[in-house]
């Protein structure tokens, strides 16, 4: 179905609803495919390709509210579908905050090219995907003879959408991912099996980085976790891996929420305009990156992208508020949920921010744990490098940070230059001072 059929059935069955009784309805018909590989001792062990076409609709019947969906297009099928769907909605609970966005909220323009289709995607084939995972695991193999195991992955996927709502507002796009890496498990002489991964998500297929580098990072990742042990529990500088960051930072994320302040389950309910973190800390939405992984002119809701700042030297300016915990709150409508986060980064290097460590853990990655977006309270468990004198020293497992969002990030003093470029949270390295750490 290309994007011209897939309007014109959008539309029709937008009619459909409202003239099966509906007073408003949005209808968005989708098509994608998938394709996923997993390569390990120089062999496929698995290959899977997945299509999908579908219709979802949404209906509001006085103030009145049910969405559906189905996989079967055809307008017979698709007639009585509507019909149920919206005789159905009639018998639901009257919400008087039920009701598509207003109009003026909607992008006045689409023709922004955001570059998030790689239009060279249906070039691809079964043999360059498959070269790509056996390269990546030889490279990977390669390293060390203490490599137990490799095993490289491949997805992409491609998908279009066509959106249209009864009061005004029909968006199209389209769009390609690729996702792509390792993971190497490791020997450890006291009977540990260390592991660890490199992936990388873009785009467009030719900024992955290349095979080589891709199954050696895991390798080396792994390889570095040997001897790992945990360490007297006590107060450390923290240094925070940018891979690692967007972890951290999401303590922020559910207590941002109009939906959480509304049900008063956030920490952050009443701290607008006020101090919230270290004034190191200003984070920036940015839905209009190209080629970002979670770039966008209009969000769920039908509502315009637009940048927003949302922390501001560490002064709360902003929440996520979508379209209808924005009219319980009586709050004008942003966006229901974060795009692209970046951060106002700082002058120096991973490498400069590990030499001003005189003693601290390097956390290379968080494992388990929760957090708390009522209290703001947390504990993750953590992996990484103890650090002495800005030099590594042996890796440590086992240990456990907890502790309060805004203490904790009244800690930050210093970020660095190195945004992850391979996530939609485009978050540097971090440095927090007087971090608990919990082990032996």
């Amino acid at each position: 179905m290309n994007n011209k059929e897939r309007l014109e059935l959008a539309n029709w069955s937008m009619k459909q609803a409202l003239k099966s009784g509906a007073n408003e309805s949005v209808v968005s018909i989708y098509n994608s495919r998938d394709i996923e590989i997993e390569y390990r001792d120089k062999k496929i062990e698995k290959l899977q390709e997945s299509t999908q076409s579908g219709l979802n609709l949404q209906v509001y019947t006085n103030h009145k509210y049910s969405s559906h969906s189905t996989n079967d297009l055809r307008k017979d099928s698709l007639a009585k579908f509507i019909e149920e769907a919206v005789a159905g909605t009639k018998y639901l609970t009257e919400d008087e905050f039920r009701s598509l966005v207003d109009p003026k909220y909607y992008p006045k323009d689409l023709a922004m090219d955001l570059k998030l289709l790689d239009e060279s995607y249906e070039k691809i084939d079964s043999a360059d995907r498959v070269k790509l995972v056996s390269e990546i695991e030889a490279a990977a193999m390669s390293v060390s003879d203490q490599i137990i195991s490799s095993t490289a992955g491949y997805y992409d996927s491609y998908y279009e959408t066509t959106r249209v709502h009864s009061n005004g507002f029909t968006g199209e796009n389209k769009g390609t991912s690729f996702s792509v890496g390792a993971e190497v498990t490791v020997k450890d002489k006291d009977g540990g099996r260390p592991e660890d991964y490199c992936y990388v998500s873009t785009r467009f297929r030719n900024e992955i980085p290349s095979p080589d580098y891709l199954g050696k990072e895991a390798a080396r990742r792994a390889l570095r976790k040997i001897g790992q042990k945990k360490i007297e529990s006590g107060t450390y500088q923290m240094l925070v891996e940018n891979r690692a960051s967007a972890r951290l930072l999401g303590v922020f994320s559910g207590a941002m929420t109009a939906r959480s302040i509304q049900q008063k389950s956030s920490f952050l309910d009443g701290m607008l305009g006020k101090k919230i973190a270290s004034e190191k800390l200003t984070v920036i939405d940015d839905p209009l990156i190209v080629k970002g992984l979670g770039s966008r002119l209009f969000d769920g809701d039908g509502i315009a992208a637009k940048k927003r700042v949302m922390i501001e030297k560490g002064i709360l300016k902003n929440y996520f508020v979508d379209n209808y915990y924005g009219k319980k709150l009586g709050w004008e409508p942003t966006t229901a949920s974060p795009a692209n986060i970046v951060l106002d980064y700082g002058s120096k290097s991973f490498d400069q921010l590990l030499k001003e460590i005189s003693k601290g853990i390097l956390v290379t990655g968080f494992l388990g744990g929760n957090s708390n977006s009522t209290t703001g309270d947390f504990s993750f468990g953590l992996i990484g490098m103890l650090v002495e004198n800005g030099e590594v020293v042996k890796p440590v497992n086992e240990m456990n940070i907890s502790g309060n969002a805004k203490e904790v990030w009244n800690q930050l003093v210093e970020l660095g230059n190195d945004p992850y470029l391979y996530s939609s949270y485009r978050v540097p390295s971090m440095l927090f001072e007087g971090i608990q750490f919990s082990g032996i």
